[in-house]
């Protein structure tokens, strides 16, 4: 019996010859491979042979990268079950997913519960990545709870390196949403800080912990980062500087860059908007990476620091996530040294320091 042959596809045109014959209007599949394998960069160049979809007759995604595109970043900002929200992923989930990609580190985020522990925990099961972890100070723990910050900075591991002031619970993001008449403040009526933020902040600079302003407005952020400043803390960030709830104009940016203060860029930005996938972030402004490169050119690339804020369900994960974002910002005219600047350096030394 005659052995079966098994059918090869071949890339043809669409009127069947055979690509690579194609002539000036098309492309060889070794141009078409070698060009999406070149990321956002590749496709971009791929939109300009206007030849290239019609000469292909099977047309697929680029072969994965020989590096990662994240390789040694970190994300600042990262979401996992077990949450009070739905979250796609577990914190071992998605510290092995960072580790498979290459990251180097991971801070994990929940508005209402402490990460340290969890940080810890996840460095035992998952080694490999640096894990980190904090507390939000939103009503779950007291709000502004000097004593709650004393507690998380000893947890065993010492990983608890973050503390954000208030998020979802913050007066600025309640009465922005109109979510409640009030929520937990962190300046008075004359616009200086409150007396129990100032201790968190001693707390803060004692500990050589992060200091992330929440879902406070761009004024209350800049209130607090100068009271940072003043209680001897020397790593302050601006929790997603760009966010409908935070907002910064470029002045405000440039303010908060003159006095040593960074800002954080996050990859949900773009996904965000009136035609978000999912409803509840259409309430919030989209951020196109053409804006975020725009800022990063304006301030210089080191005041900010990336991070995906992602993890909920229905998103993409934190690494693809973040891949998408550095992508689209090299597309922007990031060059990649200001991407491992923003990635690596200046949150490694607000971590590790």
């Amino acid at each position: 019996m005659t052995p079966s042959r098994l059918f090869r596809w071949r890339f043809t045109s669409c009127c069947g010859d055979d690509a690579a014959s194609a002539g000036p209007a098309g492309a060889t599949r070794r141009e078409f491979m070698t060009l999406a394998a070149g990321g956002a960069a590749g496709l971009a160049a791929l939109g300009t042979l206007r030849g290239v979809a019609l000469a292909q007759g099977r047309v697929f995604p680029p072969p994965p990268p020989a590096v990662s595109p994240v390789e040694g970043l970190i994300d600042f900002h990262v979401h996992c079950a077990p949450d009070v929200f739905g979250r796609s992923i577990d914190d071992d989930e998605a510290v092995t997913l960072a580790r498979d990609d290459s990251l180097e580190a991971l801070v994990l985020k929940n508005h209402v519960a402490l990460t340290a522990d969890r940080a810890w925990l996840v460095r035992k099961h998952v080694p490999g990545v640096k894990v980190f972890g904090g507390i939000v100070l939103n009503t779950a723990v007291g709000g502004i709870n000097p004593e709650a910050v004393q507690w998380m900075w000893r947890m065993q591991g010492g990983f608890g390196r973050v503390v954000w002031f208030p998020t979802f619970d913050a007066d600025h993001h309640v009465k922005h949403f109109k979510d409640a008449p009030e929520g937990i403040k962190v300046v008075g009526g004359d616009g200086a800080v409150l007396p129990a933020v100032r201790e968190v902040l001693k707390i803060c600079a004692q500990q050589r912990v992060v200091v992330c302003t929440g879902h406070s407005s761009a004024t209350e952020a800049l209130a607090i980062a100068e009271a940072a400043r003043d209680a001897g803390c020397e790593r302050v960030l601006i929790t997603h500087a760009q966010f409908e709830v935070v907002n910064m104009t470029l002045e405000q940016m440039r303010q908060a860059a003159a006095i040593g203060v960074k800002m954080e860029l996050c990859a949900m930005g773009p996904l965000m908007g009136p035609s978000a996938h999912l409803a509840w972030m259409r309430h919030w402004r989209q951020v196109a990476p053409k804006e975020t490169a725009e800022r990063i050119k304006a301030v210089g690339a080191d005041h900010f620091v990336l991070a995906t804020d992602l993890g909920q369900t229905g998103n993409p994960t934190p690494p693809d996530g973040y891949k998408a974002f550095v992508g689209a910002l090299l597309a922007e005219g990031i060059s990649k040294e200001q991407i491992r600047m923003m990635g690596r350096e200046t949150p490694g030394a607000l971590l590790m320091g």
